[in-house]
């Protein structure tokens, strides 16, 4: 009984946050005419469970006041129909335009989007591309994670890819002569899919999905490894270090080494 009306209190901050945009923890006391400090409570576990977050301001002498406000996640927490109209305008647009013309727009919106990210994204090291493409992810709704690849197999099952429209243009280390190259390569995964109604409407939108991927680590090949789509309880990819960007890389650190040995 005590569980169901603490779950029963939380609902109705999330409620009246909800309505209200913002609100101290007075101010809800008084609201649902609970004590500050069992309020208090409530909003602690709110807090962590992320649903919730709050502001300091200083409002004169005195401790600040906290301000809290719904994070994204709370307000999920309400009924709403986002993906059933997305679905229903690509429809409709599908039906207006036809198919090859919205797989264009498709193609543009991607086009966009990997040009957003190589812009944060940068040209570090491919580690740290690829970790900063998880935290972009993660900040976009995906449960991203990313893991560097030391055998072929992913939770003891063998690695399998998947047709992919993102080919490689690297070449082997025997047919330049190099043998044993280092690989370089990770594993990046998505437990979620921000867009899944879009997708099992829409399954050409992964490919252009994936293209995007390709286009933001350029010095990569990206190639599926899983897909919810396909009935798997995630997306994944193989992300590798190109052969010859590898040899790029490593010219480049060559002739600087010399330079600086030469002065």
């Amino acid at each position: 009984m005590e569980i169901t009306q603490q779950n029963s209190t939380k609902q109705e901050i999330l409620q009246h946050l909800m309505k209200r945009t913002q609100a101290t923890a007075l101010e809800l006391a008084e609201s649902l005419e609970i004590s500050p400090q069992a309020i208090r409570r409530h909003l602690k576990d709110l807090e962590t469970e992320g649903l919730i977050i709050y502001k300091s301001v200083q409002t004169g002498m005195g401790r600040p006041q906290h301000i809290y406000q719904l994070t994204t996640q709370g307000r999920d927490r309400f009924p709403h129909n986002y993906d059933g109209f997305a679905v229903s305008f690509l429809d409709t647009l599908a039906e207006t335009i036809g198919q090859e013309q919205l797989s264009q727009v498709f193609h543009k919106q991607w086009q966009r989007k990997a040009m957003h990210y190589r812009q944060l994204l940068g040209t570090g090291k491919v580690q740290e591309r690829v970790a900063h493409l998880v935290e972009l992810r993660k900040a976009e709704g995906f449960m991203a994670e990313w893991y560097p690849v030391e055998s072929q197999e992913v939770d003891n099952q063998p690695l399998k890819i998947q047709n992919s429209e993102v080919k490689s243009d690297s070449v082997s280390s025997a047919e330049i002569g190099e043998p044993q190259l280092p690989v370089e390569s990770y594993i990046f995964m998505e437990h979620n899919c921000a867009i899944s109604s879009v997708a099992e409407s829409f399954p050409s939108v992964c490919g252009h999905e994936l293209e995007m991927f390709g286009a933001v680590l350029p010095d990569c090949t990206v190639e599926r490894t899983h897909w919810i789509v396909n009935g798997e309880h995630r997306c994944g990819y193989l992300i590798t270090r190109k052969v010859n960007s590898y040899i790029r890389q490593q010219a480049t650190g060559n002739r600087q080494q010399a330079t600086g040995n030469r002065e």
